[in-house]
């Protein structure tokens, strides 16, 4: 697809901070085909600041200079708004639809009731955004299957572009030399990163953690936010990271035995349709990783000595798989 962009003047807009895997990876896709590629983005420290400073910008951008606007990261914010100028202007629309809000809101996080006002408002934004798109980039056929069916998005429009981690950060050979052995090297490392977002069901990963560090042959890493309640509930043996800058995750990702990748809610159905970004992560380190056993990632990954799936929302079951990773890895 990127190679229609041979030559083209591309204004690529999104609200996500430069270094966001999607942004690095449809930046890097842009840089080898398009004729230029000019950004819209901000480094802002929260989302609210960048959504904010973007907005600012773009009501002076002149359209007509570009052959092609690639809106990307949540496209409802700010397309539904300007698309009359720019299809004005001539330019085709290219949105990357990585998430749906009404979807996100009303029933991954629940945040708000499908029906509700705010509810209905998203889902106009979603649909409105779909149907000026001239193309539209979804990261798995699962989730075009249902932007078509329950979004109204045109099927002849959606094409899948799957994750793809950086590789000049997520390079196991840049971080062996660093590797310093310690008291726990005999153990098992098991590492886990996330966002604490409720499809991730961290709550499952960290029931396994506990269920898995009272034996003595396990290190497990857990890093990323999680709620009070959940850390309360974690047991004080496993190391609890709160954030790593992405070079420093990479550097620890490369020393464990065994990853977790998720996803592992089994009663948000957006778990079932997306591929954990972790996942590519793993990948591209070459790490052993578990997966939730959905359409999906099974999409994606085939099941292989070095990667496995798990029964979603299943602590037990997961348990069970690290400690069968753990002795065939011995």
């Amino acid at each position: 697809m990127f190679e229609e962009f041979k030559g083209r003047r591309v204004l690529f807009i999104s609200t996500k901070n430069s270094d966001y895997i999607r942004n690095r990876q449809e930046l890097k896709l842009l840089s080898e085909s398009a004729g230029s590629v000019k950004c819209v983005m901000s480094g802002g420290k929260t989302y609210f600041s960048r959504l904010l400073r973007v907005w600012t910008k773009l009501p002076f951008i002149s359209y007509k200079s570009y052959d092609v606007v690639f809106a990307g990261f949540a496209p409802q914010l700010y397309l539904p708004f300007l698309y009359k100028r720019i299809k004005k202007s001539g330019a085709y629309i290219i949105v990357d639809f990585f998430i749906s809000l009404y979807d996100t809101f009303c029933y991954d996080r629940k945040t708000f009731k499908p029906g509700s006002a705010a509810g209905r408002f998203l889902l106009r934004l979603d649909k409105r955004t779909l149907e000026v798109a001239d193309r539209i980039i979804c990261d798995t056929k699962a989730q075009a299957e249902f932007f078509v069916s329950e979004l109204g998005a045109d099927k002849g429009k959606t094409v899948v572009l799957y994750l793809k981690a950086d590789r000049e950060i997520y390079n196991p050979r840049k971080y062996y030399a660093s590797y310093v052995p310690d008291s726990v090297a005999e153990k098992k490392e098991v590492l886990y990163f996330g966002t604490g977002l409720p499809l991730q069901g961290t709550d499952t990963v960290i029931e396994a953690m506990n269920s898995l560090v009272p034996c003595g042959e396990y290190q497990c890493v857990f890093i990323g936010t999680v709620k009070k309640d959940m850390r309360k509930r974690m047991d004080k043996r496993i190391e609890y990271i709160k954030w790593l800058p992405q070079n420093k995750l990479a550097e620890r990702i490369v020393h464990a035995d065994i990853c977790l990748a998720g996803h592992f809610n089994a009663d948000i159905d957006k778990a079932k349709r997306t591929i954990p970004g972790k996942a590519f992560i793993y990948e591209a380190m070459g790490k052993p990783m578990i997966l939730g056993d959905n359409g999906a990632n099974r999409e994606y990954f085939k099941e292989t000595e070095r990667v496995l799936f798990v029964p979603m929302g299943d602590p037990r079951a997961l348990a069970e798989r690290i400690s069968f990773f753990a002795k065939t890895d011995s």
